[in-house]
């Protein structure tokens, strides 16, 4: 197992290398929140490294697969409200920044090429939420308390609401991020939102498993197939039978 830093955070004198550890196992690599004091919230300091981060796997060739995870008890919870004091209308440059690094690390997993699985125990709540299910797949503990409080802070889970619609129908979305209201692991695994539940102390290992069948996987493969996959997802019938004529041909160069 190979254990990687990355540089200092300037925003907040805290180190990346502090706030997000990632250790390769072979050609897994594993990003692991590392704020577990603060149930990993997501201050800019660790946002932009779990963004810089992804990147970085998926420009590896040897990355051919991420595990996603949190330190401690819980995955992770959501925004750092502690740096909403200087996130005010008299900064509107630092909270336009922070909007769309925000906005980007919640879709980034699926606009990748290598696939991601979400290894996700305790709290995963408001960006918690959508980093867990922004994800490929994701693993959940018995433990799970998936949901989106943000309007008991008077927030608007703004930046999660396209993920969370897109995952649930319309009427449990909506109870979710109106009434606060937290799942179960049972719960998100009867609605779709994990694949599988496990014991807590098992779901990293079993996000593993996952991931080391993806990496066994020729790489062009599945990159093409994911990407095929989302893309589809938002064409009309006959344009996503098309895109996936074009992946068809495509794949004949694939076989080894």
């Amino acid at each position: 197992m190979t254990v990687m830093t990355s540089g200092q955070s300037a925003d907040t004198g805290e180190a990346a290398a502090d706030v997000l550890l990632v250790e390769d196992r072979g050609p897994v690599r594993v990003l692991i929140l590392n704020r577990p004091d603060k149930l990993n919230a997501l201050n800019t300091a660790l946002t932009r490294a779990l963004s810089t981060a992804l990147t970085a796997a998926e420009d590896d060739r040897e990355v051919r697969a991420v595990v996603l995870t949190g330190a401690g008890r819980g995955f992770c919870s959501g925004a750092d409200l502690s740096e909403f004091s200087t996130l005010t209308p008299d900064e509107p440059d630092a909270v336009l920044e922070r909007a769309a690094l925000t906005a980007h690390l919640q879709t980034q997993m699926q606009r990748m090429g290598t696939p991601v699985v979400s290894a996700v125990r305790g709290a995963a709540v408001g960006g918690g939420a959508g980093l867990a299910i922004g994800a490929d797949m994701a693993i959940a503990g018995t433990d799970l308390k998936f949901g989106y409080p943000e309007l008991r802070h008077s927030i608007v889970p703004a930046l999660v609401m396209t993920g969370l619609q897109r995952h649930l129908g319309r009427k449990l979305a909506f109870e979710l991020i109106s009434t606060g209201r937290l799942l179960s692991a049972s719960e998100a695994a009867a609605h779709g939102l994990v694949n599988r539940v496990v014991e807590p102390d098992q779901v990293v290992e079993a996000a593993l498993g996952t991931a080391e069948r993806w990496a066994a996987v020729e790489s062009r493969a599945i990159h093409a197939a994911k990407d095929l996959f989302y893309r589809v997802a938002d064409l009309p019938t006959e344009a996503a039978m098309r895109a996936g004529q074009d992946v068809n041909a495509l794949m004949r160069g694939f076989r080894r």
